[in-house]
This record gives C-alpha cells, sequence and structure tokens, in this order.
C-alpha cells in the first residue's frame, strides 16, 4: 500500500515539532554520553540509543493517527480509560511495577520501559473531550454536568499519587479543570474545584517529608547546598556559565556529575550552558508556536469534542513545559515533569508525539470543514 501525505494537515506544525525532537535527540546525547561511559559496561550511547528506538517508534505512529479522523478517539474512550486505569493498577503490583530511585512508575516489557502515567496524560484528555462535549446541553449543572467525569480523575490522581508522582499527577488535575473551563462550566465551579484541588495538593504535598523539601527548597537551594538544593545550585551555575550563546555544543561542564542526571528533567540547564539564551530561546520559542497553533485549532474547530481535545492537548504540553521551566530556574518547585520532546524519557516522548499528531489533522476542522 502506498503511503500518501493529506494536504490539510498542519505542516507548520509538524515542521515544528520534528524540529524541537531532534533537536532533543542531539541534547540528550550530549547530555548522556559522559553518563553511558561511566556505567559498568561502558557505552556511550547507550541512553541516545533508548531515545532513539522511542522517536522512531513515536514517529511511526504520527503517520498512523495523522491519516484518523479526531472522531474515531471518541468511540475508543470508554476501552481507553478502562485500559489505562488497569495499566496504573499494574504498576503498583509487586514484580510488575519496575522501581526507579524509590519511585515505582514503570512497567518493564522487554527492552522497554513503560510509564503508564504518561499514556493516561493523553487518555484523560480524550475521556474528558468526549464526555463533555455531550453534556454541553447542561454544563451549567455541576452535579449533573460538571463533577461525574470528575470523579475518573480524583481515582486517576489518587493511584499516580500512590507510585508517588505528584507532579504528573497535578498536571492532569490542571489539565481537567482547563477542559472544564473550555466546555463552558460556570466560573464558580471553576473556583470551587480550584479550592478542592489546592487543597488536595496542599495535603499530599505535606504528607512526605521529602515533598516538602522538594517544595521548599526551590525558596532558598543554599540552604541545603549538598542535599535538596544541590540539583537547582549546579542548574543556576549551569545557566550561569552558558551567558548569550553558550560554550559550544558538548562543552558542558556541569554534566560532568554535578548536575544530576542532566539529560532528564534538568536538560534545559545543559542547553542553557552548551547553547546559551539562543538555545533557551529556540526550546521556547517552538513549544511557543505549538501552543499559538494548538490554540488556534481549538478556537476555530466547530466540532465541541475536537475543540476540547485539542485545548486539552495543547495546554497539557504547556503546563509540562511550565513545570520543567520553572524547575530549572527556581521559580517552581522541583516535580519531575520532563520537558516535552527535549528530555530523555522514552514513554512522555511518545505520548506527546502521537497527541501532537492527533492535532496535526485539525486543519481543515479550523478552517470551516466540520470533520
Amino acid at each position: 500500500m502506498k503511503y500518501s501525505f493529506r494536504k490539510d494537515n498542519d505542516w507548520f506544525l509538524i515542521i515544528t515539532v520534528f524540529l524541537l525532537a531532534i533537536f532533543g535527540l542531539i541534547m540528550v546525547f550530549s547530555a548522556s554520553y559522559v553518563f553511558g561511559i561511566a556505567m559498568e559496561t561502558p557505552d556511550p550511547y547507550f541512553y541516545i540509543k533508548r531515545q532513539l528506538q522511542w522517536f522512531f517508534l513515536g514517529t511511526f505512529f504520527f503517520l498512523v493517527v495523522m491519516h484518523i479522523p479526531f472522531r474515531f478517539y471518541k468511540k475508543l474512550s470508554p476501552l481507553l480509560i478502562i485500559l489505562s486505569l488497569i495499566a496504573l493498577a499494574l504498576v503498583l503490583v509487586p514484580g510488575v511495577g519496575y522501581t526507579v530511585n524509590g519511585a515505582t512508575r514503570w512497567i518493564r516489557i522487554g527492552s522497554f520501559q513503560i510509564q503508564p502515567s504518561e499514556v493516561v496524560k493523553i487518555v484523560i484528555i480524550i475521556y474528558l473531550a468526549q464526555v463533555y462535549s455531550q453534556k454541553q446541553a447542561y454544563i451549567d449543572q455541576f452535579i449533573r454536568g460538571v463533577m461525574p467525569p470528575l470523579i475518573i480523575v480524583g481515582f486517576i490522581f489518587g493511584l499516580i499519587m500512590l507510585q508517588p508522582d505528584l507532579g504528573t499527577a497535578t498536571s492532569i488535575m490542571l489539565v481537567a479543570v482547563i477542559i472544564v473551563f473550555f466546555s463552558g462550566a460556570k466560573w464558580w465551579h471553576l473556583l470551587s474545584l480550584g479550592i478542592v484541588g489546592g487543597s488536595l495538593f496542599a495535603v499530599f504535598s505535606m504528607s512526605e517529608d521529602y515533598r516538602i523539601r522538594r517544595l521548599t527548597s526551590f525558596v532558598d537551594p543554599f540552604a541545603d547546598p549538598l542535599d535538596s538544593g544541590l540539583q537547582l545550585i549546579q542548574s543556576y551555575i549551569a545557566i550561569a556559565h552558558g551567558g548569550l550563546s553558550g560554550t559550544g555544543l558538548g562543552q558542558s561542564v556541569q554534566k560532568l556529575f554535578y548536575l544530576p542526571e542532566p539529560f532528564t528533567d534538568f536538560i534545559l540547564a545543559i542547553i542553557s550552558e552548551e547553547l546559551g539564551l539562543l538555545g533557551i530561546a529556540f526550546v521556547l520559542g517552538a513549544h511557543a508556536l505549538i501552543l499559538f497553533r494548538g490554540v488556534m485549532i481549538g478556537t476555530r474547530c466547530k466540532n465541541p469534542f475536537g475543540s476540547l481535545l485539542a485545548f486539552g492537548i495543547v495546554f497539557q504540553i504547556a503546563i509540562q513545559v511550565v513545570f520543567n521551566v520553572g524547575a530549572v530556574t527556581g521559580l517552581l518547585p522541583i516535580t519531575g515533569i520532563p520537558l516535552p520532546l527535549v528530555s530523555n524519557g522514552g514513554s512522555s516522548l511518545f505520548v506527546t508525539l502521537v497527541s501532537l499528531a492527533i492535532l496535526a489533522i485539525f486543519l481543515a476542522t479550523t478552517f470551516g470543514n466540520n470533520v
């Protein structure tokens, strides 16, 4: 069967996405090869090989999803949410869940480690878009219109917190509120949800000492420079070292075991050190273009499900960018949220590519074709 590209795909979005993803691959290799050399069996390409596997898998599914009408996911919504709940529960089963650095968030299948909570990010968006698009006639009623789907969100929040993963759970909760907002709920319903969500965040944040240290260390990392403040201090040094144009690709000093795991959540610090503020401008500029395109699609889409789906996808990515950049710069607590399309992490890269592939088929819809 001959593969063909649709002319109505959003090529502006597609090109931006893959430029950013390829840039991310380059930076993952630059930031990780020293760690590969230091392994028991030295392999400077260890991390980049795994990331490339996920990139090619994600690219394949990107091309497939580009040819699937977005309304197809509406039919799959109930099945996807059930499978997601099962996967989140399996993570907690001894012998099934895979633990890294004290957190059990992965399921290992062969050489792949799958993080179900990353998959849930897109599944919950599809589910909420499907449900709220059918509740438009009574979305102003809290008990009948707004509340029922949020029970599922709360259950998913609890399962993710058991892993534990406060950052991912919070991002899912925030995107749920955003979808409720765009669905047309009353402002006092949103205010009530904000109060409940903020209270839950406060309770879970204070439930463990390490979470309290994470959430307070960004205020004054120098109060504990060898423990809770270490990562942020080393990030500051990397950013300051880079200046405007950076030290040059591959020339970072902080990745030489000063900054812990520089190719994951704090890869932006290495980008700043090696490519300077210009590198940061490229990353944030590309993400801003994706956000702009997504908001345009969501605003112009005539189909309620498609509109909510577009807003959910693009704001989920925006939330992750804000959390990650805030953590790296010390403006927000460290939450362990990766930088979309850039940080090392196969599940995150794969899900982000598939999510953006759904957006890429919306171009015809945005200009009046009710797909």
